[in-house]
Order: C-alpha cells, then sequence, then structure tokens
C-alpha cells in the first residue's frame, strides 16, 4: 500500500521531480545464479552484451543524475535466455530500487549498480597474493 502512495504521489509531482540526466558510456551490473550461490559483476559498454550462465544481458543505455552522478543509475537492459526467442527481461533498471523493474526469472537476477562515470573509477580486479618463489630475498651487501 506505502508503494503505492509513493508511486501516485510522484506522479502527482511532475515535471517539478524531473531531474537532469547524463548518459554514460556504460555501465556496472551484477549477475547471481539463485541456484549455485555464483555472483559477477559485469562491467559493459553502452550496446555492449556478455553471457552470464544461460543469459545474455546487454546494456543498451546508462544514465545517471547530472547533478549527483553517485546517487542512481539508470539502465536499460536487453536479456535474452539461451534458447527462447522472446527478452527474459527488456526494460530500464533502476539501482536504487532493483524491485520496481526486475528481471523475474526462476533461476538468475540482474540487477544495476552504477553507470561508469568521469569521477568514479572502473573495476579494479586486485592482483593475487605473491607466491614464496615470486618473493625476492633481499640482498646484503
Amino acid at each position: 500500500m506505502r508503494a503505492a502512495a509513493l508511486a501516485l504521489a510522484l506522479l502527482a509531482a511532475g515535471p517539478a521531480a524531473a531531474q537532469q540526466v547524463t548518459a554514460a558510456p556504460g555501465g556496472i551490473l551484477r549477475w547471481l545464479d539463485k541456484v549455485t550461490g555464483e555472483t559477477a559483476d559485469i562491467e559493459l559498454a553502452d550496446g555492449q552484451a556478455a553471457i552470464s550462465g544461460r543469459l545474455t544481458i546487454q546494456l543498451d543505455e546508462c544514465r545517471y543524475p547530472s547533478a549527483n552522478p553517485a546517487s542512481d543509475a539508470f539502465a536499460h537492459l536487453t536479456v535474452m535466455e539461451e534458447g527462447q526467442a522472446q527478452p527474459a527481461f527488456s526494460g530500464w533498471m533502476v539501482a536504487s530500487s532493483p524491485a520496481l523493474s526486475a528481471l523475474e526469472h526462476p533461476r538468475y537476477d540482474v540487477w544495476v549498480l552504477r553507470c561508469l562515470t568521469p569521477d568514479q573509477p572502473e573495476l579494479e580486479v586486485e592482483p593475487p597474493p605473491a607466491t614464496d618463489e615470486e618473493v625476492e630475498a633481499p640482498q646484503e651487501g
């Protein structure tokens, strides 16, 4: 009931609630296999697709509020399941409200983390820790 009241209040606010958005060159999504518990963060450029499990996830567009890039992300995704002619999902997802427009799938979940913006670095993968053979002993002399 609260969600319906909030939705009506937002609709009633009309253009005053609209905010300026900026298109990003890409975005970062999270994928979950509910059966195995496997997760992955997927960084995609606009128009790029990635295969995770039986899903092909395409980021069509990512936008963020111009005034506060870190506050939210809005991404248009097309998610296809292997062997299916129709998309499992096609539409906008909102990072701050993933349940508002979600992928309805019994095994997989996909949601938006953020858009790539100039002030937020891309994902960084930490290198594995050095092994004993890679560590050199200090030389005396």
